[in-house]
């Protein structure tokens, strides 16, 4: 299996005669997410965490209910990438397939598997509006984060999710990629507790959200601004989302405080 972190021989100098220096990389490489046999996108991601990026990723893209299990999962290195493949339930399986057969083109990644404008806003759980956790508290929970990032401390390089739960950091994964981190976060949860926040390293675009509310979390929280869909998604759905606010007092603000 591909490791994900590789070391870089550098040559030190003009010449190179000076001795060489080490420098660890984050790997980044192809990840097929392979559902019963049909690829349902190609991700560039880490190769670590995979079969929590394989649950996570069915989950949050509404392949599979929350609460419902894969009935088997594979890694399988290939030559040029990693075939993550997975086997769906009879019920998730059938409507899968239904899905592939109604697609009009192929697949890419960002807003991955989907063939219209109307499922790039697709319809989420929506909850109660309740915030779960203050200014002063989101800070301690970027901070919580920023320290369980191993593979960001080797590499500067890689982005994080982490869950927050009555005061603590439960789980945290990373990857190059937000939207991997997240999804790797999600496989590795389960279920998630009443009143759990996500806490990312990366801005929230309207995918996070909408990972984040399908999971029924009740919070998003992140060191950067939020575009302004994020917002209004996020207002829909009932999830408290705080976020960077360069004219807030404390730099940052509850964007979807009533």
């Amino acid at each position: 299996m591909i490791q994900p972190i590789r070391q870089q021989t550098l040559a030190i100098g003009a010449t190179g005669a000076a001795e060489p220096l080490i420098e660890p990389l984050i790997e980044e490489v192809p990840v097929a997410l392979v559902f019963d046999g049909v690829t349902q996108a190609v991700m560039m991601a880490t190769p670590a965490d995979l079969e929590d990026f394989l649950r996570g990723f069915a989950v949050s893209e509404g392949i599979i209910a929350q609460g419902e299990s894969l009935t088997g999962i594979e890694i399988v290195p290939q030559s040029r990438g990693i075939e993550a493949r997975a086997w769906l339930p009879a019920r998730a399986g059938a409507a899968f397939r239904d899905r592939r057969r109604a697609m009009a083109g192929p697949v890419g990644c960002g807003l991955c598997g989907i063939d219209s404008l109307s499922q790039a806003l697709r319809e989420v759980p929506h909850r109660a509006y309740r915030p779960v956790l203050g200014l002063a508290e989101a800070a301690q929970a970027l901070d919580a984060l920023r320290e369980a990032q191993v593979l960001q401390d080797e590499t500067r390089a890689c982005h994080a999710a982490g869950l927050w739960v009555a005061g603590g950091l439960r789980l945290c994964r990373e990857d190059v990629g937000r939207h991997n981190a997240l999804d790797k976060l999600i496989g590795a949860v389960g279920a998630v507790p009443e009143g759990a926040a996500i806490i990312m390293t990366s801005r929230i675009s309207v995918d996070l959200v909408q990972k984040a509310a399908m999971i029924g979390a009740g919070a998003i929280v992140s060191p950067s601004a939020p575009t302004g869909l994020a917002v209004e998604e996020a207002r829909m759905a009932g999830l408290q989302l705080i976020a960077r606010a360069r004219h807030a007092p404390e730099g940052r603000a509850d964007y979807t405080a009533i």
